[in-house]
């Protein structure tokens, strides 16, 4: 990290920018997104989450896979089932841009315009 002069305010390193970036890169995907704002709501296990997302369920599986070892949503054993969730303590400004902005565009309001 390097400090930004005059602010005291410390720059992340390329490689956290790198990390973060590919994080939001995994949320990008609308059946990814779907899945976290789903789990937001409460946690499911595979089958309901293919169910509640419309997806297939080998898809859905791959794309928990992948936002587990991103560190978005985690998972335990339940007997023979495998439960996901979000988990709010670790997750919950991620949970947060997401209710936000789905929650905005579902209300029909104007998602935010990236800055450039």
């Amino acid at each position: 990290m390097t400090t930004v002069p005059g602010t005291g305010h410390q720059d992340p390193s390329a490689e956290v920018l790198a990390a973060a970036a590919a994080a939001f890169g995994l949320l990008a995907a609308p059946a990814r997104l779907h899945i976290v704002w789903a789990l937001a709501q409460g946690e499911s296990d595979v089958t309901g989450l293919a169910e509640r997302t419309g997806g297939a369920l080998p898809a859905v599986s791959q794309h928990l896979t992948k936002l587990r070892l991103a560190g978005l949503v985690r998972s335990r054993r339940e007997g023979r089932r495998q439960v996901y969730f979000v988990d709010t303590a670790e997750q919950a400004a991620v949970v947060e841009v997401v209710r936000l902005l789905v929650g905005r565009l579902s209300e029909g309001q104007r998602a935010p315009v990236p800055a450039r």
